[in-house]
């Protein structure tokens, strides 16, 4: 059975900058990915390449195919989604929107799986950032797709909501055998959900099954001396 990702010497420049240098691994199974590292270091430069976004040097393959190839199969959900908030438009609305056969894709399973099913008729604007965060969930959920990708997407989720929201995505990955792959930067939710991560700092300094891959070291090599090791249930 092929990689459902394989990137293999992926190096991205913008205006002589190098945003990632030779940057290879593979993902083999349905799995919770992370992708951690400090600002600049090339994190959500990762997803936009693997989605065709930027231009890049190397290969990505997913399904064995190229992202183009693949595209109906693919989720994503920005870290920020800027809209007027006034516009009146409900959720079940907003979800509706974009739908290619709405009649025939599960709109109330996804506000359901995303605990937003009783918001539905809520307007956009009035959401908290948590709630909005589920709403865009609901619709990279929508038509099905085999692999999924979240950019800092718990950036606008209070203290509180940050476990609901990454046992949401534990639940969706699990039960529909959903891929997933987030960039994050919450260190003890990454080392608690996470199956797989990827360590970056421009280039790949560590990626494996995340209880083995990170590491004290690791942490040190990505934010300094000064990075808090303390993992839950890692010593």
């Amino acid at each position: 059975m092929p990689p459902i990702l394989e990137v293999k010497n992926l190096s991205v420049r913008f205006a002589g900058n190098t945003a990632l240098d030779h940057v290879s691994f593979t993902i083999e199974k349905d799995a919770i990915i992370a992708v951690i590292g400090p600002n600049g270091s090339g994190k959500t430069t990762l997803l936009k390449a693997i989605l065709g976004l930027v231009p890049y040097h190397g290969e990505i393959r997913l399904f064995a195919s190229t992202v183009r190839q693949v595209l109906p199969q693919l989720g994503y959900v920005p870290q920020r989604f800027a809209f007027d908030t006034t516009f009146p438009l409900t959720v079940e609305e907003f979800i509706n929107l974009t739908c290619r056969n709405p009649e025939k894709l599960p709109v109330g399973g996804v506000l359901e799986e995303t605990g937003m099913k009783d918001f539905k008729g809520k307007m956009i604007g009035e959401l908290s950032g948590g709630q909005l965060q589920r709403v865009l969930l609901a619709h990279a959920m929508l038509h099905r797709p085999r692999i999924l990708f979240l950019d800092e997407a718990t950036s606008g989720i209070d203290v509180e909501g940050l476990s609901d929201f990454y046992s949401t995505i534990h639940r969706l990955n699990r039960e529909h055998g959903v891929t997933v792959m987030m960039v994050s930067h919450e260190i003890s939710m990454v080392y608690k959900f996470s199956d797989r991560i990827i360590c970056l700092n421009r280039d790949l300094i560590s990626h494996g099954e995340t209880k083995t891959a990170l590491t004290g070291e690791v942490l040190k090599k990505l934010y300094g001396d000064n990075a808090d090791l303390r993992i839950h249930g890692h010593g």
